[in-house]
């Protein structure tokens, strides 16, 4: 005859006793992790908690579903360790959800269920389980696929930060690009990774030099020299930006742009007049003193890069020189302006001839001088006039 206790040892143990029996050879993880532990068995609960607190990860657990998604809401786990049938809201439901949310559409799951049944494996697996597990697992294979699950897991978080940091290379690759280049090289370098020179047509070419800037400098710290032409360029190439102007290069204290270059314009000496205005009026804005003067020119340029280890994208050509030296003629705020120029603005600007003057490397050229830039804006008169003098109506 059984005694109390005999009927007691014949009973059936609980599936999570059986867990808990269980000994663990080498428990130590590659990679802690943060798991949520989901089970509405609370022995089983707990079971799992303590093996995989025994393996180093960082254990939460939920009682069900509900619950879970509410600590999934404001916290972050690296593996979601989930029982398939709970009260209130199941295993599969919980899935569903978390696949159908961005923030957790990648987070692993691995499905647990008292159930061998092949359907609900397969569920599981269409639904975007990672793995399925029969309780009361063998707690090396526990560890095994808890193991391989996070191994994943960073294994991606390892790709897309990988990726992320490609991408981040690549835009700040792209600012320095757009910084010293014209839109249109960048496009065509990205595109076939060289630049070929070409010949461009009718673009008009802006010099900007500031007068006494060398005597300027010895009156104050290099400091103060930078910190000014600094602000300067700047000011310079926020008044190309507005009218249409290309920067190609500063020279010291010199600026150069250009009209006409990638861009069709209707006009692109006006342009550049406007522009040689607007920086006249900005350079006195500054507490400095200083003038500039401004030289222009219209006619054929080629455009290229040159460089090897330090790439320079430049014009040159004729009228590249011819701009330069219009500018060595111009007063100190004003703006001088070829032959060529000032046929194209000769009825929309007051305009003065500067006389026949010798250009270096050109010869005798008629400059002439813009009265008022000031008046620049203002609408073209009838083109019937002919005297090299107009003034803007």
């Amino acid at each position: 005859m059984k005694n109390r206790n005999d009927e007691t040892d014949d009973a059936p143990r609980p599936a999570w006793e059986t867990l808990v029996g269980q000994r663990v050879e080498s428990t130590a993880p590659r990679r802690p992790a943060r798991i949520l532990v989901v089970d509405d068995d609370d022995g089983m609960r707990r079971a799992h908690e303590r093996l995989l607190r025994s393996a180093g990860h960082e254990v939460q657990t939920a009682e069900d579903g509900v619950i879970a998604l509410a600590v999934l809401e404001r916290e972050w786990f690296d593996l979601v360790l989930l029982d398939m049938r709970m009260p209130r809201l199941s295993g599969l439901e919980v899935l569903t959800k978390l696949r159908a949310d961005p923030r957790t559409v990648e987070l692993p799951v691995l499905m647990c269920s008292g159930s061998d049944d092949m359907d609900d494996i397969v569920r599981c697996v269409e639904l975007g389980a990672d793995d399925y597990l029969v309780k009361p697992p063998r707690a090396q294979l526990l560890h095994a696929r808890v193991r391989a699950a996070i191994e994943r897991k960073f294994a991606r978080d390892q790709e897309r930060a990988y990726l992320a940091s490609i991408d981040r290379e690549r835009r700040r690759a792209d600012s320095l690009l757009a910084s010293l280049f014209p839109a249109p090289v960048v496009e065509e370098f990205r595109a076939t990774g060289t630049v070929a020179s070409r010949r461009h047509e009718d673009v008009a070419v802006l010099f900007c030099d500031v007068v006494s800037f060398t005597s300027w400098c010895e009156r104050h710290t290099p400091e103060e020299v930078v910190t000014t032409l600094q602000a300067m360029v700047v000011r310079f190439e926020q008044v190309a930006d507005h009218h249409g102007l290309q920067k190609i290069k500063t020279v010291g204290d010199a600026f150069m742009a250009t009209a006409g270059l990638f861009d069709a314009s209707e006009d692109p000496v006006m342009a550049c007049v406007r522009a040689a205005g607007d920086m006249i009026d900005a350079v006195r804005e500054f507490d400095t003193g200083w003038e500039v003067r401004v030289g222009v020119h219209i006619g054929p340029v080629v455009a290229g890069i040159v460089g090897h280890k330090q790439f320079q994208f430049d014009v040159w050509g004729d009228t590249v020189n011819t701009a330069a030296r219009v500018e060595q003629h111009a007063k100190p705020g004003t703006t001088a302006l070829s032959t060529a120029a000032w046929e194209r603005v000769r009825g929309a600007l007051e305009t003065s001839s500067m006389g026949t003057l010798e250009v270096k490397g050109k010869g005798p050229m008629e400059l002439f001088a813009v009265i008022s830039d000031a008046e620049a804006e203002a609408p073209r008169p009838s083109p019937g006039a002919k005297n090299r003098k107009r003034r803007r109506h």
